[in-house]
C-alpha cells in the first residue's frame, strides 16, 4: 500500500458509507444509498472519454456519414464493459494502481515502458482538449488567450481540494452540463426510425471506403482509450472500493458505458444535422466548425454545441491528467490521493499542475503544430490499444493479485477477441499513419486474414504445450486453496509477498513480439512526424 489515504471510509459525491459497519440489510432503499456512494469512478471515466476529440469524431461521423456509423457504437458497449469491469476487480481486490501492478509483476523494464507510452500520450491529449477549449471561445466571440489560462487554473482548483467528495462533486456538475446534449439533439431535426435503423443494421453511407474505415478506427480510438485502464483502477483505490461493493462499481461501470453511447450517438445525430441544414455534407474541419455550421441554422443550437465541446474538453482534461498523475504515485512511490492536500502530496499536485500549465502553454503559442498533435495522439492511441488490453489480461489471470476473481473462461475469451480486433485496427491505422496512399480496404482484408491464421496456430501450440507440461503442483494447490475463499473479503497479499510471476514460453514469445510490435511502430512514429515536420 503506497498511501495510507486509501484507507478508511466511502466518501462519494451522494453518500458516505463507513466500511467497518457490518452488512445492512439489504432492502430496496439500502442497495440504492450505496450506489448513490459508490457512483463516480465508472461514471467519470466514461464521460471523460466523450472529451473534445471524442465531440469533433462523432460530429465528423455525422456529418460525412450520416446515421449509418450508428452502430458502431453500439458494439462498442460490450467492449467498454468488459474492459473496465477487469479494471473494476483488480481496484478494489488489490488496493493498488494499475502502473504499479505492471511494474511489480511484470519488472521495471515493461512498467517503464508501458507507463512511459501512458505519459506521453495523455500528454498529447491534454493538448487536444485544450484545442477543443480555444475552438469553443473561439465561437462564443472569447479571445483564446484568456479562456485557455483561466480552464487551466480551474482545472488545477478543482484536483487540488484536499477533499476526495468536493473532487468529485464538481466533477459530477460538469458531467450535469453534458445533458445539454438533450435540447441540443432534439434541436437537431433527429429521424428517430432512421437512427434505429442505423443502430441495428450494419452499413456505411456510399459504401466502404478507406475514408470510412478510418473514422470508424477513431471512433473505436477515442471510445477505448488506454488512459481509462490507469484512470478508473486508481479511481477506485482512491475512492475506497472494496470487494464487497464491487457489484455496484460494476452497475456504476455499465450505467457509464450507456451514457457515453448515448452522448456519441447524440453527437452524431447532431453531426448530421450540420452537414444537411448548411449544405456541407462530406466536408468535415473541425469541431469549431460544426458549432458555426450548426449557427447557421439557429444562434442557440450553435451555441449549445460550442458549451457541450467545452465542457467535454473539461472533464477529459481533468480525467487524462489525473490518470497521469496517479500513475506518477503509482511509479515513483509517492503519496497520491484526492484525500491528501497540497502541502501534504506535493509532487502528486505538482506533476498535474505541470502537465496542465504545459499543455495550455503550447496551445497558446502562434504557429504551434497544433494539427500534427492531433494526429500523432490517435496514431498512439491505436498503437497503445492492444498493449494496454494484453497487460489487463494477463494481471485478470494472475492468481497471486485477483485470487478467485480472476477471469473466468468464457471472459478470457471475449477479452481474447477483443484484444484481437483491436490489434486488427491497430495495424491498419499504423499502416495509414505510414502511408497515406495505401489502400485501407485492402490492408484490412490482408491483416484480418493474418491475425486470424495467427490466432488459430497460437491456440493450437498453446493447448499442445499446456498438455505436455501439464499444470505446476504449486498452481494446483493455490486453485484448490482459492476454490473455497470468500470473494467479498478476499484481498491480494502485500506485492513483496507475492510469488513471481512465471511465463509460458507461449506467452513470453508472445510478449516480445508486442514489444517488438510497439518498439518499431513508436520508432516509424517518430520518423513520420519529423518527416511532417519538415
Amino acid at each position: 500500500m503506497l498511501d495510507s489515504a486509501h484507507l478508511g471510509d466511502i466518501e462519494g459525491a451522494f453518500g458516505r458509507i463507513n466500511v467497518n459497519d457490518p452488512d445492512r440489510p439489504r432492502t430496496l432503499r439500502t442497495r440504492l444509498l450505496t450506489l448513490l456512494a459508490i457512483v463516480g469512478p465508472g461514471l467519470i471515466v466514461m464521460v471523460g472519454d466523450n472529451d473534445a476529440g471524442g465531440v469533433a469524431t462523432y460530429a465528423q461521423a455525422g456529418q460525412n456519414y450520416g446515421y449509418s456509423l450508428l452502430w458502431v457504437l453500439l458494439l462498442l458497449i460490450p467492449v467498454l464493459i468488459v474492459n473496465q469491469e477487469m479494471v473494476v476487480r483488480l481496484g478494489a481486490v488489490t488496493g493498488v494502481g494499475h502502473a504499479r501492478l505492471i511494474n511489480e509483476r511484470f519488472g521495471r523494464g515493461w512498467g517503464w515502458f508501458s507507463v512511459g507510452d501512458l505519459f506521453l500520450l495523455n500528454f498529447l491529449t491534454l493538448v487536444t482538449e485544450f484545442i477543443g477549449i480555444s475552438l469553443a471561445a473561439d465561437y462564443i466571440g472569447l479571445s483564446k488567450y484568456i479562456v485557455v489560462p483561466t480552464s487551466a487554473v480551474a482545472l488545477i482548483a478543482i484536483m487540488a481540494t484536499g477533499s476526495f467528495r468536493r473532487w468529485e462533486r464538481m466533477m459530477f456538475v460538469f458531467i450535469a452540463i453534458t445533458l445539454l446534449q438533450i435540447p441540443m439533439l432534439l434541436m437537431s431535426d433527429p429521424q428517430w426510425g432512421r437512427a434505429a435503423k442505423s443502430f441495428v443494421v450494419p452499413h456505411i453511407s456510399g459504401g466502404i471506403s478507406s475514408d470510412a474505415v478510418l473514422l470508424i478506427i477513431a471512433i473505436v480510438g477515442t471510445t477505448v482509450a488506454p488512459w481509462q485502464l490507469f484512470f478508473q483502477q486508481s479511481n477506485i483505490v482512491d475512492k475506497r472500493i472494496t470487494p464487497r461493493f464491487i457489484s455496484y462499481e460494476r452497475v456504476d461501470t455499465a450505467l457509464g458505458a450507456v451514457v457515453v453511447v448515448l452522448g456519441a450517438a447524440a453527437l452524431v445525430m447532431t453531426g448530421d444535422w450540420a452537414g444537411r441544414s448548411a449544405g456541407a455534407i462530406g466536408s468535415f474541419l473541425d469541431a469549431g466548425d460544426i458549432a458555426h455550421l450548426l449557427g447557421q441554422s439557429s444562434s442557440i443550437l450553435g451555441g449549445l454545441f460550442a458549451i457541450v465541446l467545452l465542457d467535454a474538453s473539461i472533464v477529459g482534461a481533468a480525467a487524462v491528467t489525473l490518470s497521469a498523475s496517479y500513475a506518477f504515485g503509482d511509479v515513483f512511490g509517492l503519496k497520491h490521493s484526492l484525500h491528501r492536500g497540497f502541502s501534504d502530496a506535493k509532487p502528486f499536485y505538482l506533476s498535474y499542475t505541470a502537465m496542465v500549465a504545459l499543455a495550455a502553454i503550447i496551445v497558446l503559442i502562434p504557429g504551434a503544430p497544433l494539427g500534427l498533435i492531433t494526429t500523432a495522439v490517435q496514431a498512439l492511441a491505436g498503437l497503445l490499444l492492444p498493449s494496454a488490453s494484453v497487460f489487463l489480461l494477463l494481471l485478470c489471470n494472475d492468481r497471486e493479485v485477483l485470487g478467485p476473481w480472476v477471469n473466468r473462461p468464457w471472459l478470457n475469451g471475449v477479452a481474447a477477441v477483443i484484444v484481437g480486433t483491436l490489434l486488427l485496427l491497430s495495424g491498419i491505422l499504423m499502416a495509414t499513419t505510414l502511408f497515406p496512399n495505401v489502400d485501407v480496404v485492402s490492408v484490412a482484408e490482408y491483416l484480418g486474414l493474418a491475425l486470424v491464421v495467427f490466432g488459430v496456430s497460437a491456440t493450437v501450440v498453446l493447448r499442445w504445450m499446456s498438455r505436455r507440461h501439464g499444470r505446476p503442483l504449486e498452481r494446483e494447490a493455490l486453485i484448490g486453496k482459492l476454490a473455497g475463499a470468500d470473494k467479498s473479503t478476499w484481498r491480494m497479499p502485500p506485492l513483496t509477498l507475492l510469488e513471481p510471476v512465471k511465463w509460458s514460453p507461449g506467452t513470453r514469445l508472445g510478449m516480445i513480439a508486442l514489444r517488438s510490435y510497439l518498439v518499431i511502430g513508436a520508432v516509424l512514429l517518430i520518423v513520420k512526424a519529423v518527416q511532417l515536420t519538415h
